[in-house]
């Protein structure tokens, strides 16, 4: 599996026609834009990261799947920010000769939490994001961005509906504690992830990060008996090490039909 995706991203760059690596085409296929959203109620400034793309264009979730380019995002020319902290909208599911992505269409817009240095002053907001679209092609994208937020800045409609286009919580989902069983394999681990879910609506997929950028993990195979989930992913160390697995810093994402819940951690079982 990872000959195939190095494969399918070599490709990928050999299809990429040359024009469309000049800025001014590649703004063309997709913009970004600041959104400001206003202080919130425990003194942090809701902002976002909004993506437009062109008809027929798509990127990715930050768990992008087999045939995705992970979104990497840089804060360095901010000011007035100690920490900051991004809200995924619920993904789609993609599926490409046999390959499986997961991302958005259309567009992303990416809520990020600010937490201010010096709470009531402006922030600016200034960066770059690196990411990937795709539709023949798959492009390897970089936009910069740079917006003054206004401390007294209303509430913005387009941020509040991906905030509530997130997956649901565990506690939200009704969901029980998630529970792992280890076993090695010959590459490096299988993880075994059971947890008493009620059904989120159709053919469900399940997506296993690890926390650790070095660990791959695979597509898990997903099974349900009622309302219980189970789904097993091998994971496998990029420079083929040895390694420890955290299981508190497993995250376990199931997407459904109907709605998607968000799964951390995952005791021993």
């Amino acid at each position: 599996m990872i000959r195939l995706i190095a494969l399918f991203a070599t490709l990928c760059l050999l299809q990429m026609p040359a024009p469309l690596t000049a800025q001014e085409s590649l703004e063309e296929i997709v913009r970004v834009d600041v959104l400001d959203g206003g202080r919130m109620a425990d003194g942090k400034v809701q902002a976002a990261l909004k993506l437009t793309l062109a008809p027929g264009w798509k990127t990715y979730w930050r768990a992008p799947g087999d045939a995705g380019i992970p979104p990497e995002l840089d804060w360095s020319g901010s000011s007035n920010i100690s920490a900051v902290a991004l809200v995924w909208p619920t993904p789609e599911v993609f599926h490409l000769d046999g390959l499986r992505s997961i991302g958005y269409k259309h567009q992303l817009v990416l809520p990020v939490i600010l937490t201010p240095k010096e709470p009531g002053q402006p922030i600016r907001l200034s960066g770059r994001i690196d990411f990937g679209v795709c539709s023949d092609v798959c492009i390897p994208a970089s936009l910069s961005f740079d917006s003054a937020l206004e401390p007294g800045a209303k509430r913005n409609p387009a941020i509040a509906a991906a905030m509530a286009a997130r997956p649901l919580s565990a506690n939200e989902a009704g969901a029980g504690k998630a529970r792992c069983a280890l076993k090695p394999t010959a590459n490096g681990m299988e993880v075994t992830a059971e947890i008493d879910l009620p059904p989120t609506g159709g053919t469900e997929v399940a997506v296993i990060e690890t926390g650790n950028p070095k660990l791959w993990a695979s597509e898990p195979v997903v099974t349900r008996s009622g309302n219980r989930l189970r789904a097993t992913s091998e994971l496998v160390h990029v420079e083929g090490k040895p390694y420890a697995l955290d299981r508190s810093a497993l995250r376990l994402t199931v997407l459904g039909s109907s709605r998607a819940v968000d799964i951390r951690g995952c005791e021993s079982g």
